[in-house]
């Protein structure tokens, strides 16, 4: 029975990493939260979306992070794209369509560049979560301190530069006056002037205009889309399974059914 138990903590606490875990020091929009990750409304049957991440990840990520669990060849079946059109824009090298996507750098020259061997990602989207992944990516900001002259509010001290810095544009972490909130949930005010009460509070990231190619509103679109092909490597099954489980819940309720009959029919040949 110890064993049991013991499997079951284990189990759950597993079901919780994967779920991902708090989101670092990011703070909401009231200031009034840190730590809560941004939700990634990700959608795996919307192709184009996926097809905007792929050519996002190509792109942008792939010379350092490999997807070795998956194929180009799988990649583009599920994606709906043509294989002329997917080695054309999206293989790069002497990569064959058959073959894993990995990448062409040496993880002993990843060491010495980056401090450490970039990680694949196939996975990654199973072991923190859509929103971690979602929160992460748009939270890089400027940190002349640390070596490559950026810091991230979900993971601090990252190593990793600001790959999408030239979309999204420069980001900064700022201070700003917020109110502040009684004990009973309400604002406090000034008892002489009636004015809310304010405090200074530091750690909100702020986008220096035109600073970036891409308007906040599509910068957003393109690591939702990101990110929604990330979640698509990690299960590229999903759409499939889901659409299984219906008839399998569906076929498990008949046999409880049938097998509640035939529970009574037994039951009148014992009396």
């Amino acid at each position: 029975m110890k064993k049991i138990f013991s499997f079951l903590v284990i189990l759950l606490s597993y079901e919780i990493s994967a779920a991902g875990g708090g989101c670092g020091t990011l703070l909401s929009e009231d200031g009034m939260q840190e730590g809560v990750c941004l939700h990634a409304e990700i959608d795996a049957k919307d192709k184009p979306s996926l097809q905007r991440g792929a050519q996002l990840y190509m792109n942008y990520c792939f010379a350092c992070h490999s997807l070795k669990y998956g194929r180009y060849k799988r990649v583009a079946d599920d994606l709906e794209i043509p294989y002329d059109i997917f080695e054309d824009n999206l293989i790069f090298g002497d990569a064959k369509i058959g073959d894993l996507m990995e990448i062409s750098m040496l993880e002993k020259d990843s060491k010495t560049w980056f401090g450490a061997p970039p990680p694949d990602l196939t996975l990654e989207v199973s072991l923190h979560g859509a929103d971690w992944i979602y929160s992460y990516l748009k939270s890089f900001y400027t940190d002349e301190s640390r070596p490559l002259g950026v810091n991230n509010k979900v993971y601090e001290n990252v190593g990793m530069p600001n790959v999408l810095l030239s979309l999204q544009g420069e980001q900064v972490s700022t201070c700003k006056q917020i109110p502040i909130y009684a004990d009973n949930g309400g604002l406090k005010q000034d008892p002489l002037t009636g004015k809310l009460l304010t405090e200074e509070k530091c750690g909100f990231l702020e986008l220096v205009p035109s600073t970036g190619t891409l308007s906040p509103e599509e910068f957003d679109q393109s690591i939702l889309d990101l990110t929604n092909f990330l979640a698509y490597m990690s299960d590229p099954i999903k759409e499939q399974r889901e659409y299984i489980g219906k008839y399998v819940i569906l076929y498990l309720l008949i046999l409880l059914v049938l097998t509640y009959l035939l529970y009574r029919e037994f039951k009148k040949d014992v009396h």
